[in-house]
């Protein structure tokens, strides 16, 4: 007689959010969990006389989904939270960040960092795409804190503290990826931060390092009308044409913020198999205007979501933004129908997966990556129960997130952290501060 397999941990979950291809919903479910993957899911009764489990894990009081994938932000822009607030976007950028931000240094990126990645795992992401500069700063964040990132170092045409030109930003952004090359939770792209930061031929030079190094190429496009104005000032076409005519659309190309397009711009778009990465409460707050999901949609492009930095959220909670992508489109297109629910945490979970061409994350099935996160029912806020997916768009609200897990390791549990404590966190946090300089007001916000 054969006896069962050994597995790492089996959980038991009372309702089981798959978003594998038929989007099951499983009720007292098992997930069987060995050398970091899904072993098998399945009915609890059926998993758990399977296998003979190292630790078994008790979410019958849960609802379990895939972690989730937060498709755009710069992780280190924690220090900025609040410092500008109520201004359009690119006085907020010039005048007010950028400032700030010629001071920066690795010890501040690292610290923001530390501090992004304990917020967002707090909130449920497992994985997250960051363009920003110091970038193997945020990697070691990453790592220690044990949650899964792609990371870009921002190439912008000017000088930053962390390189003299466009040349060199091109060169430590080719470094980065050898930096993390054996690393099971770090991956790189290659993230120019505009049109309007960067001259055609970095923006030609960088789409061909990520053809070489095999990564996603990841770029602000059409965020609002006035960037569309300076693009066609500058090069007499608007920003997508443009990038359309550079070479620079294609299925590895991540396009963030999408808000200002034509009918010609998403058909451009689709056409590349090109991904859009929106930003409700980031655009909404910058008064940017509203990105034509539904439109990017009907037209087959894989859109997904990004919170954007805290600078202009003001947070990394992606339950809030999908809350605010549902409610958005629907009162923008006077349609209740316009953003249903289960499209919107596809946006979070499997779309954000194929756009950053990672297999095995965004879905909880057998071979995937054993990133997992768990919210208790007996919430007063989120029973009684009828449809999961309504209650993680419209009920939850984040905070009410108690497990964590990344490739089958616990990283947070009922208030506590793994890797780190709350009280090294307030250290970051405080030193963010006297950083910037600030009483609590901004010396920069005008």
């Amino acid at each position: 007689m054969t006896s069962a397999p050994s597995c790492d941990t089996l959980i038991r979950a009372g309702i089981l959010v798959t978003q594998d291809a038929e989007r099951r919903i499983l009720h007292d479910a098992g997930i069987a969990i060995a050398d970091g993957r899904i072993a098998a899911i399945g009915p609890w009764a059926d998993v758990k006389s399977a296998f003979r489990p190292a630790s078994t894990m008790d979410l019958a009081d849960c609802m379990v989904l895939p972690g989730l994938v937060n498709c755009h932000t710069h992780a280190a822009m924690t220090a900025f939270r609040g410092l500008a607030d109520d201004l359009p976007l690119m006085r907020w950028l010039e005048g007010s960040i950028w400032p700030v931000e010629s001071r920066l240094s690795p010890e501040i990126v690292h610290s923001g960092s530390l501090v992004a990645c304990a917020e967002m795992i707090r909130t449920g992401t497992t994985c997250f795409t960051d363009m920003y500069l110091f970038e193997t700063e945020t990697a070691q964040a990453v790592e220690r804190m044990g949650m899964r990132a792609v990371l870009g170092e921002g190439i912008l045409g000017f000088p930053t503290p962390a390189y003299t030109d466009a040349s060199r930003a091109l060169a430590i952004a080719g470094e980065l990826t050898e930096v993390t090359a054996g690393s099971a939770l770090v991956r790189t792209g290659i993230a120019p931060h505009a049109v309007y930061t960067n001259s055609p031929e970095t923006l030609r030079e960088s789409f061909a390092l990520a053809k070489r190094l095999n990564v996603p190429w990841m770029i602000h496009l059409a965020e609002n009308a006035e960037e569309t104005a300076r693009c066609m000032e500058a090069t007499g076409k608007r920003p997508v044409a443009y990038l359309h005519d550079l070479g620079c659309l294609s299925p590895r190309s991540v396009l963030v913020h999408c808000v200002d397009l034509t009918e010609d711009d998403i058909s451009l778009i689709a056409a590349s198999g090109a991904h859009v990465v929106h930003n409700p409460r980031s655009n909404m707050k910058l008064a940017s205007g509203i990105a034509p999901v539904p439109a990017l949609q009907r037209a087959g492009v894989n859109v997904c979501l990004g919170t954007d930095g805290a600078a202009s959220n003001n947070t990394l909670n992606l339950f809030r933004e999908m809350n605010a992508c549902a409610l958005l489109h629907k009162v923008a297109h006077g349609d209740p129908t316009a953003m249903p629910a289960p499209a919107v945490l596809d946006m979070t979970t499997a779309n954000a997966a194929r756009a950053l061409g990672w297999d095995g994350i965004g879905v909880i099935t057998p071979g995937s990556a054993a990133d997992i996160i768990a919210m208790p029912l007996d919430e007063p806020g989120l029973c009684p129960v009828y449809t999961p997916f309504s209650h993680a768009v419209y009920a939850a609200g984040g905070h009410e997130v108690c497990l964590n897990m990344v490739a089958g390791r616990v990283i947070y549990e009922r208030g506590s952290f793994t890797n780190i404590e709350i009280e090294e966190l307030r250290d970051h946090a405080r030193k963010l501060a006297e950083w910037v300089g600030t009483d609590g007001k901004s010396k920069t916000q005008n």
